[in-house]
């Protein structure tokens, strides 16, 4: 009886090679490589295929950002890069999300319309790829869905926001305890999020999605953006979460848990100003509407970028926790600048609220949202 063929990968060797002698790569980076490597084999062994989840992304009418996740996977737990019915019925703990190996510089191609793109993954399997159209080539503001297919893989289909140039308001909203109620103390909520809950058991904060589709009924054509330091892994956990609660639908800014040059666990309050800065820059005829919740860092990230992008942010919105859950969280940070924040001459609203539909009241005080009969 021959032993079959290990299942085939296809990597981008030259990223590889760049990426195991970079000078930079430290002790902790080495033992995660060899981690993933390690899975990698073993699954390839198990004749396990290579898998892409599907992600949202976001773009103007010249560029897309392209998400995704390159693992591998019996073929029976996905269809068109999402876990079947039969998977889900029950629920998912937040640990399977974290089984699959990932495909380090898995190499991928990208599919807009008649145009194909090459990319390729990070170390964790982890796309995300800005394409730029060729010259005339445009796409129309609203939804879109792209292709994505790796070596091996089936092709699937991911939606992207398309924001249209005429845009001037986007919504930028946290997650852990502000669209989801944690009451976990805060060393112990990533963990707990990640590897122990199903989507099912979470629960969704009061009148906040509600809030949220008011906003957007306001300003036509708003994207939301969900921006949080939770990791990849849970990605499409966290999108059947906010779809089942009829949050807005939108593009998830997530992050790698994983060591990088100088640190042993990537910083999250790094990632959300990485990201707030690159959204700044991306759109900057865009004033983001930013959310947050007062038991993290968002007040401060929020009151630097407003310091720094005055120009881009039309209000702040926190989310008060309740005692219980300010105790929880460790305390209960505080915005330097109080209830507005003035910047170069602009005055940037801060509204603070327990709940979706305090806020709301607020937010028709400032002209942000219409006012509705009581």
């Amino acid at each position: 009886m021959t032993t079959p063929e290990p299942s085939e990968v296809a990597q981008d060797l030259a990223a590889l090679r760049e990426h195991y002698t970079d000078p930079r790569r430290n002790r902790a980076m080495v033992v995660e490589d060899r981690w993933h490597q390690f899975r990698l084999n073993l699954a390839r062994r198990r004749r396990q295929h290579v898998t892409m989840l599907s992600l949202t992304g976001y773009g103007t009418r010249r560029w897309i950002r392209v998400f995704s996740r390159v693992v591998m996977a019996p073929d029976s737990h996905f269809v068109n890069g999402r876990r079947v019915a039969k998977v889900i019925a029950d629920g998912v703990r937040g640990w399977r999300n974290f089984i699959s190996a990932p495909v380090p510089f898995a190499t991928v191609t990208i599919t807009v319309g008649d145009h194909e793109f090459e990319a390729a993954a990070d170390r964790g399997g982890i796309v995300d790829s800005v394409v730029h159209l060729p010259d005339g080539a445009e796409l129309s503001p609203g939804w879109h869905h792209v292709s994505l297919q790796a070596p091996g893989a089936d092709p699937i289909s991911a939606e992207v926001h398309i924001i249209g140039d005429e845009v001037t308001t986007g919504v930028i909203c946290d997650i852990d305890d502000t669209v989801v109620v944690t009451k976990l103390p805060r060393p112990m909520l990533a963990a707990w999020n990640s590897f122990v809950l199903d989507e099912h058991a979470r629960t969704p904060t009061p009148g906040m999605a509600v809030m949220m589709e008011r906003l957007l009924d306001r300003w036509q054509g708003a994207p939301v953006l969900y921006l949080s330091t939770g990791a990849w892994n849970v990605a499409q956990t966290l999108t059947r979460f906010l779809t089942r609660n009829l949050y807005p639908h939108g593009p998830l800014l997530l992050t790698d848990w994983g060591p990088t040059e100088d640190r042993w666990f990537r910083s999250g309050r790094q990632h959300k100003v990485e990201q707030l800065n690159r959204l700044a820059q991306d759109f900057p005829n865009i004033r983001w509407i930013l959310i947050g919740d007062d038991g993290q860092h968002d007040p401060q990230i929020y009151a630097d970028f407003a310091r720094r992008h005055p120009q881009n942010v039309r209000a702040v919105i926190i989310r008060e926790l309740t005692y219980s859950e300010a105790v929880l969280a460790g305390g209960r940070a505080e915005a330097p600048e109080g209830r507005a924040q003035q910047s170069r001459g602009v005055t940037i609203p801060w509204i603070y609220g327990p709940d979706g539909k305090d806020i709301a009241a607020q937010l028709a005080d400032h002209g942000l949202l219409e006012q509705r009969d009581h």
